[in-house]
């Protein structure tokens, strides 16, 4: 979310930069973008979130009615799970019917095998939601800050985008083990490509337009 937004209204700036519009255009334009980005993005992964919960939640219940109908043919269907995972037919049938007599553990390692999922353990929609707003609104506040301190120049902007996205790859290259510099420079690249071609588009249709 934070990259989406910085990339977005830099490359958003870098536009308006290269039609040579006034620097309070560029404030008002950034502003109104990362407030719209903001909320699609917390909108768009709220709904997200919501749809995917409701539907792991209808899921679950068609388990839980089988459970309730045909609770030798799911015990038996445990066993065969355990067997897979390298239980003898004998321990896995003991295994399942343990499993099987508290009806709230048997639904979560049935969910947790045909699913993927543990439903008792759903994300929160409004966590998610919260957290997307706010990492666009970081990310999209950054080309934006030489403006609003009363710098208005692009290159300022754009320089500090760049700092924001070599900066932001290291830490996802931290995170994941992969080499700082490189992650860096592959971020800086890809938001490079964004920034460039909507500067290239802005200055062809400002020129026109002028």
């Amino acid at each position: 979310g934070a990259v989406d937004g910085l990339v977005t209204n830099a490359s958003l700036i870098a536009g308006l930069g290269g039609g040579g519009v006034p620097a309070h255009t560029v404030v008002l334009s950034g502003v109104a973008a990362l407030v719209a980005g903001a909320f699609s993005m917390g909108t768009g992964e709220y709904l997200s979130v919501t749809n995917q919960n409701e539907l792991v939640g209808a899921e679950v219940a068609v388990e839980r009615r089988m459970h309730v109908r045909f609770p030798a043919a799911e015990q038996a269907e445990l066993a065969g799970t355990f067997r897979g995972y390298g239980a003898d037919p004998e321990t896995a049938a003991r295994m399942a019917a343990a499993v099987s007599r508290d009806p709230d553990t048997a639904l979560r390692v049935h969910t947790r095998e045909e699913l993927g999922v543990d439903p008792f353990e759903l994300p929160s929609a409004m966590l998610a939601g919260f957290s997307s707003l706010a990492a666009f609104s970081l990310g999209a506040l950054v080309p934006l800050l030489p403006y609003l301190a009363g710098l208005p120049v692009l290159a300022a902007a754009l320089g500090i985008t760049a700092v924001a996205l070599v900066a932001g790859g290291m830490v996802v290259g931290r995170l994941t083990g992969r080499p700082l510099l490189r992650s860096g420079l592959r971020q800086l690249a890809l938001g490079a490509l964004a920034v460039g071609v909507t500067f290239a588009v802005g200055s062809l249709i400002g020129g026109r337009v002028s």
